[in-house]
Formats: C-alpha cells, structure tokens, sequence
C-alpha cells in the first residue's frame, strides 16, 4: 500500500469526504520539522497544519501559505532538541512522604466531560 492508498483509507475512516492532501509538501515539512526541531515535531507539525487549515477554512492556497509559515519558522529553528525551555521553572518537587494524604481524593469534577454531541 503506498501513501496514496493510506490517505484515501484513513479519510473514509475519518469520515472525510473530498480531500486533497499534497503528500511533497508534508513529506517536505515534516522532514524539515524533524531534522531542525526534533523527531517528534514532524507529526505534531503536520498535525498542527491540519487544525490551522481547518480552523480556518483554507483552500489549496491557503494551505500552502501555512505550510510556507511552517516552513520557515522550521528551517530557521536555532535551539537543539536537548536545549532546556527557558520558561520553563526547574523547581524541586516538595517532599511530602511525611504528610497523612488518608481520605484525600482526586476531584474529577474540574474536568468537563464530552457529550456525544460534542465529539
């Protein structure tokens, strides 16, 4: 099965109906992502590509000109996959083994749930 075949089988599967997927321009994208960012960019690139185009809207066009911005931001991607995020606060995790959690729960409520409709 090539790569054709795989978009048209897992369209049908995700009741997609007319779609048109330029496989070089992801191939190029991806590949880009994952040798300037790291490995896991590439899918999370193509993934994030799909939501924008979706989200808004775009035609043919329009996809291109985000794979372009993509693209760009990609090739001129400077920081190594090791390189720590500088917003990120390296805190050490209090340690809390001598405190009695007995009778403590975990509060799902905070997490709405999804009604078939939503999904």
């Amino acid at each position: 099965m090539n790569l054709h075949d795989w978009i048209d089988e897992l369209s049908d599967v995700l009741d997609l109906e007319d779609v048109e997927v330029d496989e070089g321009l992801l191939a190029d994208l991806t590949r880009t992502a994952a040798e300037n960012v790291e490995r896991m960019a590439a899918p999370v690139t193509a993934y994030l590509l799909g939501f924008a185009a979706a989200a808004q809207g775009a035609d043919p066009e329009g996809i291109e000109r985000l794979a372009a911005r993509a693209q760009l931001l990609a090739e001129g991607w400077d920081r190594p996959a090791d390189a720590p995020d500088p917003v990120d606060v390296n805190l050490p995790v209090p340690d809390d083994s001598t405190v009695d959690h007995t009778g403590e729960r975990y509060d799902d409520d905070r997490i709405p749930e999804l009604v078939d409709d939503e999904v």
